[in-house]
């Protein structure tokens, strides 16, 4: 077993796009995305603080390939803000597909990040848009309520779950990543290179049975 990562007060458990256009039947569903859900509200138990991103984009977003006459889904483009992976129409907002998945139990949540609601841009990232210029915010709010650990899980672990730990571990604080607590949509090996680039930026990458109660 791993050594075990007790869980501090000044910790926080940021719970990645949990919404059931990630999820099987779901209009970007990752494979096996649903698996995500019991082991992240296990884990949440431990954590006094705990943050919900949600993807919230509006109808005709430009990362939807129904936006650019002649795409596919999966193709990239370039976008001003650099190379942009063209997506089915997913989580738009006010429809079921933007809404948490209903096992999805964390009574406790402090706050919901929204991302992706501007139409130009895409944002993977709980921190920042894709131009990496644009904040969310969450740095700030962590920041004044003196929390200084991430430790991440959700949909998908190749993209926002990536993006998010990233741009958390570049804001100066420390990251972990649960990985069992994720799921990859694996698109031209991109969840190795995540793991490499977790690996080359000494993100922690764990079990969820490594993480305990202090």
């Amino acid at each position: 077993m791993a050594t075990p990562i007790a869980v501090k007060p000044s910790d926080v458990l940021v719970v990645v796009d949990v919404q059931y256009d990630f999820c099987p039947g779901g209009r970007l569903a990752v494979p096996d995305g649903d698996a995500v859900v019991d082991p992240i509200n296990r884990l949440a138990q431990l954590f006094a603080n705990v943050v919900l991103t949600q993807d919230w984009h509006p109808a005709g977003h430009l990362s939807f390939a129904s936006s650019h006459p002649g795409r596919a889904p999966f193709e990239t483009i370039a976008m001003p803000y650099g190379p942009q992976v063209l997506w089915p129409d997913h989580c738009v907002q006010e429809t079921p597909g933007a809404n948490f998945h209903f096992a999805l139990d964390i009574p406790h949540a402090v706050l919901v990040v929204r991302k992706g609601f501007r139409k130009e841009i895409d944002s993977y990232s709980a921190f920042y848009e894709n131009d990496q210029t644009t904040s969310t915010g969450l740095a700030g709010y962590l920041r004044e309520r003196g929390l200084a650990r991430v430790f991440l899980a959700g949909l998908a672990f190749d993209f926002c779950v990536r993006y998010s730990a990233e741009d958390a571990a570049r804001e100066g604080f420390g990251v972990v990543v649960i990985e069992d607590a994720c799921r990859g949509i694996d698109l031209e090996g991109s969840v190795a290179a995540t793991r490499e680039s977790f690996a080359a930026r000494g993100i922690a990458c764990v079990t969820a049975d490594a993480v305990v109660a202090a």
